[in-house]
């Protein structure tokens, strides 16, 4: 027997060699993503600190809306108050006490009645007062007689007594007083309502 014979491979049949290649579909294994730890974490803390900023936001505009509605704007006669309070303390300095009186005065009648006060002379100021029925004959004459002394002290150097000083400063309050807003009667009975009852004796 011969041991040396080639090894025959019998040929593909027909049928064999037209049979459709098989394929391996690779793409359609999910592929498995690693996560990045790191960046998990860098992402995370920017989230928090994006929140952390936006709520000490909202409670600084909370904190802030709620000084504004606790504190209501001061009335202009009560601000013309004060100054003429605060003027009192410069009645030894006369040039200096006629400019805070005098200024109280035109910046409240300059909010009170929309008046270009500060901006204008006494003789501009007076000239359009007189056109209007804002103040009374008597308040203007008044309010004319007080700009011409405090002008008189300011720029003609006149040397005035303390008591012609109280009695600018009082003129000045007079004519607050008489021209300050005034509460309609409803509205004051509902303010008295509202106060509490004195106690019992």
């Amino acid at each position: 027997m011969n041991t040396n014979s080639a090894l025959i491979v019998p040929a593909p049949s027909p049928a064999a060699t037209n049979a459709a290649p098989l394929n391996f579909h690779e793409a359609l294994k999910p592929l498995i993503e690693i996560p990045n730890f790191w960046l998990w974490i860098i992402w995370t803390a920017a989230i928090l600190a994006l929140c952390a900023v936006a709520w000490l936001a909202w409670r600084y505009w909370r904190k802030k809306a709620a000084a504004v509605r606790a504190a209501p704007p001061v009335p202009p006669h009560v601000r013309a108050r004060r100054a003429l309070e605060a003027a009192l303390a410069l009645l030894s300095e006369p040039k200096a006490f006629s400019i805070a009186v005098s200024g109280a005065i035109r910046g409240y009648l300059e909010e009170r009645f929309d008046f270009h006060a500060p901006e204008r002379t006494t003789e501009e100021f007076l000239h359009e007062l007189r056109g209007t029925n804002l103040l009374t004959t008597e308040q203007k004459l008044s309010l004319g007689d007080f700009l011409a002394s405090c002008d008189l002290i300011k720029f003609a150097k006149y040397e005035p007594t303390e008591t012609e000083l109280r009695a600018l400063h009082a003129a000045a309050l007079k004519l607050v007083n008489e021209t300050e807003p005034r509460r309609a009667p409803a509205e004051i009975q509902s303010s008295a309502a509202a106060a509490p009852a004195p106690a019992a004796q």
